[in-house]
This record gives structure tokens, C-alpha cells and sequence, in this order.
């Protein structure tokens, strides 16, 4: 009987110090944010920094208090399903997505993990979330929804060229918001009585042949939506649109600093940072489905001389006065 009762005391004993042990591992047990992107780090890398910067500030520094599982496409988009299944089986906290495609992705494989939009364009029309202030379900994050943009792109193209009569508008329609940006920009289009002529460019290859048609078309102008595609390949789109002496408006201005003439949209950079917030909140224990996707609230005009002076266009000092960086 004595045996037996000192068995029983050294069971409890063991499970009493495997139950400690636990519970220590729970509480120090370090975050996981999976972060998926369509491009890659060095397509990307002012976004990644400002990300990371957000998470420092908050508190959280990578390789300490928190793990980033790295996932990039470099490009290849249709890895980015398989991609998004890995962070999964990795059973990350958090699943950050860098732009449209990469959060359809990431939507297709869980309704569990939290998913951030650091950056979609119509996130509800693309079936990411509820509504704007109750998502619902697994998603939340940051939009670049803004109806108007559209209008002051083509107006700033309209000041810089006062004669514009037809602007080629390069888009991706794989991409979840192309459809909508393309519609939002038709009515400032027909307030300033200029025809678009809409090229879909869904790969690299596409690209010199959307300036072919482009200048088969007259165009005056081209106006770059937001896609992946499109980002990835900037530095070609910028150098075709000099050697074609074809102003472009984008929507970045990754573009502009790579040799573009001029951007006006929302600060990616700034919504990346931002992101972080979310993900912050999420791992103190909040829903995607309570917190509201935020709208943007900065903006910010760049505009590249060289590449003016390289196609021949004199930016008038009204335009100029009201840009936030001018590249020289």
C-alpha cells in the first residue's frame, strides 16, 4: 500500500511539472506572421521596411518576439496558391498578404488563420470582406479605395497636357480591382471628353505590344492601373514610355523612381505600415471580423524632370508647386 501511494504522489508530481512546463512554453511562446507577396523583397523592399518599422515601433522585433515567414512568387503568380498553403501548415498566428492577388490567395485556403490586406484595391467587390466597417469572417486591412483618385490622375495628365485627347489605360483583369478601377476612371474620362483605350496586359510579354498598340491608337498619355504584373516590371514600362515620348500617370511611385515621369495615389509605403497595427491587434486577441477596413488618408504627387525633359514636356509650375517629391 505504501508503494502504491508513492507511485501515485510521483504521478502527480510528473504531472504537475509537465503541466508547469506547458504552460511556460504557452506563455513565451513567440508569434508567427506569415507574409505573402506576389513580387519579390527587392521589388518590394521600401514596403517591407516600412512594414517592419510599423512592427518596431509596436514593439516587436523580427527574430526576437516575433518569426516572419517570408513567401514570395517573384512574379510567378500561380505559386502563389501553393505558397499560401504552406504558410497554413505552418500554422502561422498571422497571414500578411501584399496586394489583391496575394489576399485571394491566401482567402482560397483558410477561413481560420486572420488574414491582413496590407494594400487592396476593392477589397468588398472582390468578395474579401462583408462591408468596409463589418468585414466578417478572416479578413481585414487596408484599402486603396478612393473613386476620386481616378479623376485627379486624369486631371493632373489634362494640366500637363493640355491638348490630351486619348489616354491608353495598361491593366491587369486577373487582378481583383482592375475592373473597378478601370470603371472609376471612365466617368472622368467622359467629364473630360477623352476617349480611353484600355490595353490588357497580363504579362511581361504584353508589355512592348500595349505600347505598340498604344501609339496605333494615338494615344496622348498612358495611365498605369495598380497589378502586380505591372509593378514587377516597372523599370521596362518606364524606360518603353520615354522611348515611345508617351507621358505616364501611375499610381506609384516606385515607377517615377525608376525613370516614370509622374505618380498620384495613395502611400503604399504609408499603408504598409499601417498593416502592422492590425497585426498587433489580432495577436492581443481581436477578430478580423470586428475591425474595420481602414480607407486611406495619405497621398502624395512625385514627379520626375528627367524624364519630362527626355520626352520633350515642360511640367507647369502649377503642377510642380503642389508635388510632395520632385526627382530631378
Amino acid at each position: 500500500m505504501k508503494r502504491a501511494a508513492v507511485l501515485s504522489i510521483l504521478v502527480v508530481a510528473v504531472l504537475l511539472a509537465v503541466a508547469v512546463v506547458a504552460e511556460a512554453q504557452q506563455s513565451t511562446k513567440v508569434p508567427r506572421i506569415g507574409f505573402l507577396g506576389g513580387t519579390s523583397l527587392s521589388v518590394e523592399s521600401t514596403r517591407i521596411e516600412s512594414f517592419r518599422q510599423g512592427m518596431r515601433e509596436l514593439g516587436y522585433v523580427e527574430g526576437k518576439n516575433i518569426v516572419i515567414e517570408w513567401r514570395w512568387a517573384d512574379g510567378k503568380f500561380d505559386r502563389l496558391p501553393d505558397l499560401a498553403a504552406e504558410l497554413v501548415r505552418l500554422d502561422v498566428d498571422v497571414i500578411v498578404a501584399g496586394g489583391s492577388t496575394s489576399s485571394g490567395a491566401a482567402k482560397e485556403v483558410t477561413t481560420t488563420i486572420p488574414i491582413v490586406m496590407a494594400q487592396v484595391n476593392d477589397s468588398v467587390g472582390s468578395g474579401f470582406v462583408a462591408s468596409l466597417a463589418r468585414p466578417g469572417g478572416n479578413m481585414t486591412g487596408l484599402s486603396t479605395l478612393v473613386p476620386e483618385l481616378s479623376g485627379k490622375r486624369l486631371e493632373l495628365l489634362k494640366e500637363v497636357i493640355p491638348k490630351l485627347s486619348r489616354v491608353a489605360v495598361f491593366g491587369d483583369s486577373t487582378t481583383p480591382g482592375n475592373a473597378q478601377a478601370l470603371k472609376e476612371t471612365e466617368p472622368a474620362a467622359k467629364a473630360f471628353k477623352v476617349p480611353l483605350q484600355y490595353l490588357d496586359i497580363l504579362g511581361p510579354k504584353d508589355i512592348e505590344s500595349a505600347f505598340r498598340q498604344a501609339s496605333k491608337g494615338h494615344a496622348d498619355a498612358v495611365l498605369v492601373l495598380g497589378a502586380p504584373v505591372l509593378i514587377s516590371q516597372r523599370k521596362q514600362i518606364a524606360d518603353l514610355a520615354v522611348k515611345n515620348r508617351l507621358p505616364a500617370m501611375y499610381g506609384q511611385p516606385e515607377y517615377v523612381e525608376e525613370g516614370g515621369l509622374m505618380s498620384y495615389g495613395v502611400s503604399v509605403v504609408d499603408l504598409y505600415r499601417r498593416a502592422a497595427t492590425y497585426v498587433d491587434k489580432i495577436l492581443k486577441g481581436r477578430k478580423p471580423a470586428d475591425l474595420p477596413v481602414e480607407q486611406p488618408t495619405k497621398f502624395e504627387l512625385v514627379i520626375n524632370l528627367k524624364a519630362a525633359k527626355q520626352i520633350g514636356l515642360t511640367i507647369p509650375q502649377s503642377v510642380l508647386y503642389r508635388a510632395d517629391k520632385v526627382i530631378k
